[in-house]
């Protein structure tokens, strides 16, 4: 059984961005793990869980729940900055993290404009 939201690109994006943030984060520092790791990883899981659960709401709903998935693409530009800052990302990583990003947080814009 397959979902409707699941067919969505911005939520298969979603998903990515978060499982790269899971593979990332495994190799900080146990010093971080607390504060940064855990909410860079919730950030990170709030895009696509807000997209599969205002997939079931009403229109108006629906908008909301992409809204709150398009701030929390903001949070983890914060978030990166700051690992970066802290050097627990390269350049190479932080660049490609801020355009993933970048891309969903347009993806999501253009979903709640559509609806």
């Amino acid at each position: 059984m397959s979902f409707k939201f699941e067919e969505l690109r911005v939520y298969q994006k979603a998903i990515s961005f978060s499982n790269f943030i899971y593979e990332i984060t495994k190799s900080w520092p146990s010093t971080y793990r607390f504060n940064l790791t855990d909410q860079i990883i919730r950030a990170a899981l709030s895009i696509p869980l807000n997209i599969a659960e205002g997939s079931g709401r009403t229109s108006k709903d629906f908008q909301h729940f992409l809204s709150i998935s398009r701030g929390s693409c903001y949070e983890c530009i914060a978030l990166i900055t700051i690992a970066y800052q802290q050097k627990l990302i390269t350049e190479e990583q932080y660049k490609e993290l801020r355009e993933t990003i970048d891309f969903i947080a347009r993806m999501l814009s253009s979903l709640k404009n559509k609806i």
